[in-house]
């Protein structure tokens, strides 16, 4: 299959190399020309370091032109963090041609944008969007052209719009992700399966003292003490009831079960978290006001469930704390800057009219 990849990120560097592995073919967008040229120059390879050892393989294209990196492609993987979805999405959209798939893992509603997108340059063409609830690969990159791939998505919760197009959109992405794709409806359902803002803004803000304090901290070895764990449940609880207010059945995929050695499997199967933490990748220099768990998971990933949970009628308190939280630390008003139903167009709907809009997409 022919798949594009966005993006020159930890995400894209795994999901290029390891799906040409898997034999597709790879056609990876990187915004800057120069980093373009550079890796054309070394051969236009990534190299994947996992349990099998180290594989180099080539990419059948590493482009600037995000027109020629998607052209005829079947799939459009977009692995970027959620603060770079506008800009991608607006320069994708009016090159998107009937039946192409666009999935982002995770999403936080990106589905929803990126269709906007192509609505809004006057784009018709029949496509879908689809978002997942965590990215398939725990990696790290390890050079310029070389990405450590600690674990793999085992079961992604994976939601389409619009869902009338989901038995295509599915069918396409599990070409990719072979038995680990599951449907869970609609992409606001995904969109509320999203781990990262769930996982990632206790860790930053509870950990805020050694983080600046030390030249490098692991949130998920040393960082991930009992207390912190009791906060991420009760985080995830809030989460889980949107979930269940707006309908959305089992499973949650409660992030209890990430760390758990028994019951329920989560996204990434079992034991990911002793991989993730084994490998040594995540001890690295976090820069609060700047990481992407700051401003994705907890400007981005939180102000959206806070917005979902009010259309809900959900009491949300932990959401709103860590957002106050947020803002103090980097000067910054999330509940200004997040992301929202208003901010995307969508204050003015009610439960009846955004279902509709989730079913049906733009007709």
């Amino acid at each position: 299959m022919k798949i594009a990849v966005l993006g020159g990120g930890n995400g894209s560097f795994a999901a290029a190399g390891d799906l040409a592995l898997a034999g597709h073919e790879i056609r990876l967008w990187r915004r800057n020309p120069g980093d373009v040229e550079a890796h054309r120059a070394e051969g236009g390879t990534i190299t994947v370091i996992d349990r099998s050892g180290r594989r180099e393989v080539r990419l059948g294209v590493v482009t600037s032109s995000i027109a020629e990196a998607i052209d005829a492609t079947d799939l459009i993987l977009c692995p970027a963090p959620a603060f770079a979805q506008p800009a991608i999405a607006n320069l994708a959209a009016p090159h998107l041609r009937d039946g192409q798939v666009v999935f982002l893992p995770p999403g936080t509603f990106g589905s929803y944008i990126s269709a906007r997108a192509a609505r809004d340059v006057g784009n018709r063409a029949e496509i879908a969007t689809a978002e997942t609830g965590t990215l398939p690969w725990l990696a790290r990159k390890q050079g310029p052209y070389s990405v450590r791939i600690s674990g793999r998505g085992a079961r992604l919760p994976t939601g389409v719009f619009p869902q009338r197009l989901a038995a295509h959109a599915l069918g396409v992405i599990e070409r990719a992700f072979p038995n680990a794709i599951e449907p869970c409806g609609d992409a606001l359902s995904a969109a509320l399966m999203n781990a990262g803002p769930i996982i990632h803004p206790p860790l930053i803000t509870m950990n805020a003292g050694p983080i600046e304090h030390f030249e490098k901290w692991d949130i998920h070895q040393e960082g991930t003490q009992p207390a912190i764990r009791r906060v991420t449940d009760a985080l995830d609880a809030e989460r889980i009831a949107v979930r269940e207010a707006l309908g959305y059945g089992k499973p949650h995929f409660p992030l209890a079960d990430h760390y758990s050695r028994d019951g329920e499997s989560w996204m990434y199967g079992r034991d990911a978290h002793e991989q993730l933490t084994d490998s040594g990748d995540w001890s690295e220099r976090l820069i609060l006001t700047e990481h992407r768990y700051m401003l994705e998971d907890l400007r981005l990933g939180l102000s959206f469930l806070a917005s979902v949970a009010g259309l809900a009628g959900v009491h949300t308190p932990l959401v709103k704390a860590f957002l106050a939280i947020g803002s103090a630390i980097t000067g910054e008003d999330f509940t200004v800057t997040g992301r929202s139903l208003s901010s995307l167009g969508l204050g003015n709907l009610n439960r009846a009219a955004l279902q509709n809009l989730l079913a049906e997409g733009f007709r």
